[in-house]
C-alpha cells in the first residue's frame, strides 16, 4: 500500500507523461491486462485513458486493472488513471520512505 507522500512523489513524476493504453467500449480484457502488467515492469509508472464510449465507470476500470495486474492505483484525474506497480527486474523509480 502507498502512503500519502508516495503517491504525491510519483504524481509528480507522472505528470510528464502520456497515456499508453486507452479502455474503450468493450472495457478490459485478458490482452489489455497481459499488455498493461508487460508495460508495468518495463517501466513501473504508467497512465491508462478512459474513452467517453467505455461502457463502465472509471473507478471500477481502475480498480479491476489494478487487480488483474497488481498495481496500485496512484490517482484518478479525469479520465486518466495512474498505476504503479513496482518492478520486479527493472527498479527505476526509489520511493521516498514513510
Amino acid at each position: 500500500m502507498l502512503t500519502n507522500k508516495q503517491k504525491k512523489y510519483l504524481r509528480s513524476l507522472a505528470n510528464s507523461l502520456d497515456p499508453i493504453f486507452q479502455v474503450g467500449k468493450g472495457g478490459g480484457n485478458d490482452n489489455l491486462y497481459k499488455s498493461i502488467s508487460e508495460a508495468l515492469e518495463a517501466r513501473e509508472l504508467i497512465k491508462v485513458s478512459v474513452l467517453r464510449n467505455c461502457d463502465e465507470e472509471k473507478d471500477e476500470v481502475a480498480t479491476e486493472i489494478a487487480a488483474k495486474t497488481n498495481a496500485e492505483i496512484v490517482q484518478i484525474i479525469g479520465n486518466i488513471i495512474i498505476l504503479y506497480k513496482e518492478s520486479v527486474d527493472k527498479k527505476r523509480i526509489e520511493l521516498p520512505s514513510h
